[in-house]
């Protein structure tokens, strides 16, 4: 081996425990973004689905007996 190859095979040894932690750290972070990725699209999609549905369901009528309102109404126009 040349002196060059044996220098930094040292170097690298000397810091290898830093490298992988430092390897380590970056394998969590992209474990974590691809899952929270992942969430954020199962959610949207969960999310649209459940307005698609609110949109298509029939509209509930209600109905409501107005006639003392009216009845009221037409007295103060009465006056």
């Amino acid at each position: 081996m040349s002196q060059a190859k044996v220098d930094r095979y040292k170097q690298e040894k000397a810091n290898r425990k830093k490298i992988m932690a430092q390897e380590k750290r970056k394998h969590i972070a992209a474990i974590i973004c691809g899952w929270a990725a992942a969430i954020a699209v199962v959610g949207w999609a969960g999310y649209s689905a459940y307005r698609t549905y609110e949109n298509n369901k029939p509209m509930e009528t209600i109905y409501a007996n107005l006639d003392a309102i009216n009845d009221y109404v037409d007295a103060l126009d009465n006056e």
